[in-house]
């Protein structure tokens, strides 16, 4: 996906019916306690229509915008402490191949790749610094069909207490240069792809409590930051950082009604 745009500039939609290119975000999911519950939020605060998959999926859930798929809705797997969350995976041309990367960079694998029915086949790693992020093979599913427009994807971005190391690590695995955007406040680069912004990295600024893990970010499109934050808290979440204005549009933090954390940023509108 391309970088998300300035409050000035447009933002372009992008619609996709293929699979995205290697070490692109390419879909995201919330593993939750309650499927049914996170459908409800879910299509409160999006409007997304949502679409629940059989016994054979554990109820593995499809959401739909403008007749494009979005994101996932799926169980929690592992222990009953297993946090609720947002995942990101990175598409790959193959899995397997990926996944010896991965540990070849100093990362290690959660979950081995596996093959998804016909739909496609995935792991789930953790980089040298903590940080989980899921791998994506497509099949049948290619992933997000549409991003960069209201209730869909637009970011994605890795905050950690080691910004040198995570480069080095997501450059050896999926071959990204870097825009550097940092500062003498924070460090701050753009995962690069042929030239093309997909995504950002950073360090944690001083004074980051201890306690906050290194992570990936969910980033979703909103025609109006506090209309969205206002249908989160309606719909039974919360606020976690209120709205404020960025250079890139107006943010906020936000988590759903079983506690998966995720931002909102506002999106001038664009073309296709």
């Amino acid at each position: 996906m391309e970088r998300i745009a300035l409050e000035t500039e447009v933002t372009v939609v992008i619609t996709r019916d293929t699979a995205w290119p290697e070490g692109t975000p390419c879909w995201v999911d919330v593993s939750v306690g309650d499927i049914p519950l996170a459908i409800g939020f879910y299509s409160g605060v999006f409007g997304w229509e949502v679409i629940q998959g059989g016994p054979e999926t554990g109820g593995y859930a499809i959401a739909h915008l403008d007749g494009r798929t979005v994101a996932g809705i799926g169980p929690k797997m592992g222990p009953p402490d297993t946090p609720t969350v947002w995942t990101m995976y990175l598409a790959t041309n193959d899995a397997d191949a990926t996944a010896a990367k991965i540990k070849g960079a100093g990362g290690h694998l959660l979950m081995e790749p596996m093959d998804v029915m016909d739909v496609g086949r995935m792991g789930i790693a953790a980089d040298i610094t903590g940080a989980a992020f899921g791998i994506w093979q497509a099949r049948a599913h290619t992933g997000v069909g549409l991003a960069n427009a209201p209730g869909a994807l637009t970011w994605n971005e890795h905050l950690s207490r080691d910004f040198e190391g995570a480069k080095a690590f997501y450059a050896a695995v999926f071959g990204y240069e870097y825009g550097d955007m940092s500062s003498d406040e924070f460090s701050y680069a753009t995962l690069l792809l042929d030239g093309h912004e997909v995504g950002g990295i950073g360090g944690y600024p001083d004074g980051t409590p201890a306690d906050i893990p290194a992570a990936w970010s969910t980033y979703f499109g909103t025609a109006d930051t506090d209309s969205q934050v206002a249908a989160v808290t309606n719909n039974g979440g919360s606020v976690v950082r209120p709205a404020a204005d960025s250079p890139y549009g107006r943010l906020a933090t936000v988590a759903d009604n079983q506690g998966a954390v995720f931002s909102l940023i506002s999106i001038p509108p664009g073309g296709e």
